[in-house]
């Protein structure tokens, strides 16, 4: 029971990972490198991510350098941006792109706290069919007689209060992203 227990648990963990690496790109006025993970760059011939072609810094809060290490990935580099969703404008000086991020109006600010409730809402729907998906292999499992019906009944119990605590991580982690928008 323990072992199955665990594998749900893990199931809702990888959930909550992914939500977190969502809300890790999504900018919030200040510069974060995160921004670029999805990001890449034609290298060779191959989709190369942006950070293992050259060197990226945040010198102050509204901006990120990047500095390639071939100068021949400058265009390259810049062309990825552009067509990327992240709406701004590469500058390239010839050795280095700044990326200049410019104040979010209130307007994107409240858009942008309405698209990480949705996916934390849809990461908690998740969470939850992952925990039906449990309560049903619990129920064939005492079918089956594998399981007497007090164990059933625990499992379910404790499938619950695992469920609980990830959804009230979820909670966590959608609140802190965006107080982190909302703050000017």
């Amino acid at each position: 029971m323990e072992e199955k227990l665990k594998m749900y648990e893990d199931k809702m963990n990888k959930s909550l990972d992914v939500l977190l690496s969502e809300y890790a790109s999504i900018r919030a006025g200040r510069a974060n490198p995160h921004v670029l993970d999805k990001l890449k760059v034609d290298y060779y011939g191959t989709p190369t991510p942006i950070q293992q072609v050259g060197n990226i810094s945040v010198p102050e809060a509204r901006m990120i350098v990047i500095q390639p290490w071939e100068k021949s990935l400058l265009k390259a580099i810049e062309k990825a941006i552009l067509t990327s969703d992240l709406g701004i404008n590469p500058t390239n000086d010839g050795t280095v792109i700044r990326l200049v991020f410019p104040e979010l109006t209130e307007e994107r600010r409240k858009q942008l706290a309405k698209d990480v409730k949705k996916k934390g809402e849809a990461t908690k729907v998740a969470m939850r069919n992952i925990r039906r998906d449990a309560n049903e292999t619990f129920k064939k499992m005492e079918k089956a007689g594998e399981f007497s019906e007090d164990d059933q009944s625990l499992a379910e119990e404790k499938m619950q209060k695992i469920t609980d605590k990830m959804i009230e991580k979820v909670d966590k982690a959608v609140e802190t992203k965006t107080k982190e928008i909302m703050t000017v």
